[in-house]
């Protein structure tokens, strides 16, 4: 049964946000990780629908990019949040007051991808590709030293560099290729006609946090209210970018990065929703947003196993969960 979303959203922020004048609202400064996409659709999705004006903020996306320095710019004080990762674990460690507030995907979207008719049938059958294909930071900080720890037959000398370029992944069929789920696999079919196999990382064991909010320590302390408004705005942002009318939403998207398509878009969000990138595991009770003392102490547990880390870190440093798994917006959620 579907829910009345128009309704549900009115009644919902009349109670948790009554209406201010444009004087009254807190300016708020947001970056974003890459350029505009529907991967961020939830945050765009808040600012065109009312959602952060209702909740008291007058909201500026920063889109990020190859030349765009914004975990730098929160970190100096012209950003007030941004779309990080778990890597708050290390600016703990550099001693860099930033830390994690909310995490958007509950799954990391990272995927390794194969031909479809080279047999291969999970992550451990893919010790036996020709090559893999993957970034320097995938293969020094990130899932690559975890694979190697937790799955048997990976070794150095299987990496090839990834340049972005798919053409040597479409010529060699036993070859693997690291990938985004909402981004690869989509260009990969359009270019060849045929799909690639498909290996989400995080069904494998491999579980950050990914796209998280993140902010300074100093603002936390000194203005908790803001840091909850702005954390509740975009959950609500993103239950209605997944389930509602999210039309003026791509359009803005499109308007800030003219390359994205309405075909990616919609690839982008059938595959958030399919795979349960932003709505899965302690999400489906607590909201959008959700995160655990567990799950944090759980992933950074195996990334020392893997080497990435050693022991120590106080990772409590590196996020709260004050702000979170509330259920705010889960209602806005439709059956499909």
């Amino acid at each position: 049964m579907h829910i009345s979303i128009k309704a549900t959203l009115l009644a919902t922020l009349a109670l948790a946000a009554p209406a201010v004048s444009a004087a009254e609202l807190d300016k708020v400064s947001f970056g974003t990780n890459w350029l505009a996409q529907a991967e961020h659709g939830g945050y765009y999705q808040a600012v065109v629908d009312g959602t952060y004006e209702k909740y008291g903020l007058d909201v500026t996306i920063r889109q990020g990019g190859p030349q765009a320095p914004n975990g730098q710019l929160l970190v100096a004080g012209q950003l007030d949040f941004y779309m990080g990762g778990m890597s708050t674990i290390d600016s703990v460690k550099q001693g860099i007051p930033v830390l994690a507030v909310a995490a958007i995907f509950q799954k990391d979207p990272q995927v390794l991808l194969a031909h479809p008719d080279a047999g291969f049938t999970d992550l451990q059958s893919l010790s036996g590709a020709s090559k893999l294909i993957m970034g320097k930071d995938s293969f020094f900080a990130g899932y690559w030293p975890w694979m190697k720890s937790v799955y048997t037959g990976f070794t150095d000398e299987m990496y090839e560099p990834y340049t972005f370029n798919p053409a040597p992944f479409i010529a060699d069929e036993m070859s693997v290729q690291q990938g985004y789920l909402t981004s690869e696999p989509y260009e990969i079919g359009r270019q060849t006609g045929w799909d690639p196999q498909v290996f989400l990382l995080a069904d494998y064991g491999y579980d950050p946090y990914s796209t998280t909010i993140e902010t300074r320590q100093e603002i936390v302390d000194s203005n908790p209210d803001l840091v909850q408004r702005f954390v509740d705005a975009t959950a609500i942002g993103w239950y209605n970018y997944l389930y509602g009318d999210n039309t003026a939403a791509n359009d803005l998207i499109k308007k800030d990065n003219p390359e994205m398509t309405d075909g990616q878009i919609a690839y982008s969000i059938e595959k958030l929703k399919e795979y349960g990138i932003v709505i899965s595991g302690d999400a489906e009770e607590g909201g959008i947003g959700c995160m655990t003392d567990a799950r944090w102490s759980d992933f950074y547990t195996k990334m020392i196993e893997a080497g990435s880390y050693e022991p120590g870190i106080d990772i409590s440093k590196a996020y709260t969960t004050q702000f979170t798994c509330k259920g705010v917006g889960k209602e806005l959620a439709t059956a499909e």
